[in-house]
């Protein structure tokens, strides 16, 4: 599993590593599921945008969140299966952060290159659109009628409670590698360089033979702060090891 990761390195250098723009970047040091992150989408690899962590496919009737998608099942699926085939992306990471039991409790720790540089994890992506809310829709003069606190009129038509579409995405995930293993039993489909333009532009076949552990050479992983723990926390004290 995959459940929180980082994206501190700077811009000019996440831009020049995937010749690609990433507008109104911020450094990152804690990801989590449900916020907007940056992903590169094969529809528009010049630019990385914001998506919502946490697929959830474009026929759903409610929210499914789905933050991981089994490599082993991802082009079987059906939350995932034809964002599989249409949609995938990469997705900027610079580590990753798994929990371990030990005697005293859980202890986060982080994955990462020895030196720290950026890579790209698989993933897939949707648009979805919530449903219209339940209960009564204004209509005719009531929507023009003054109510109380707003000034005695209201410039909302009739569409303005219509739904905007979401963008959603799900990391990829398998076995692990001898060195996450010790950690934990999936890991983020982690691709090397060569293997991303395959991934986001061949065919469902090319793509699927591709996600298999990375070898761990160059990866280490050491104990963070358990401040990582708590979302809202998002600092470069958490990458540093403690």
């Amino acid at each position: 599993m995959c459940g929180r990761y980082s994206l501190s390195t700077p811009r000019k250098d996440l831009e020049a590593r995937f010749d690609t723009a990433f507008p109104d970047f911020t450094p990152r040091y804690n990801c989590a599921p449900g916020q907007d992150l940056p992903v590169i989408p094969a529809d528009s690899p010049d630019e990385a945008r914001p998506t919502k962590w946490g697929l959830t496919p474009a026929w759903a009737d409610d929210r499914m969140d789905l933050i991981n998608a089994r490599a082993e099942t991802v082009r079987e699926k059906p939350a995932f299966r034809e964002a599989f085939e249409r949609r995938r992306c990469l997705v900027p990471a610079d580590g990753f952060y798994e929990w371990v039991e030990t005697e005293s409790g859980t202890r986060p720790y982080r994955v990462a290159f020895d030196d720290d540089r950026p890579f790209a994890m698989a993933g897939v992506y949707e648009r979805w659109t919530p449903p219209e809310p339940d209960g009564p829709t204004q209509t005719g003069l009531e929507r023009f009628a003054g109510g109380a606190g707003d000034g005695g009129g209201s410039d909302v038509g009739p569409d303005a409670r219509e739904p905007e579409p979401v963008e959603t995405f799900s990391i990829v995930t398998t076995e692990p590698n001898d060195l996450v293993a010790d950690l934990h039993h999936r890991m983020a489909v982690i691709l090397e360089p060569d293997e991303e333009e395959r991934y986001l532009h061949g065919d469902a076949e090319t793509a699927a033979s591709l996600l298999d552990p990375i070898d761990p050479d160059g990866l280490h992983a050491y104990p963070v702060s358990e401040r990582v723990n708590d979302p809202s926390n998002d600092d470069d004290s958490l990458i540093e090891p403690v």
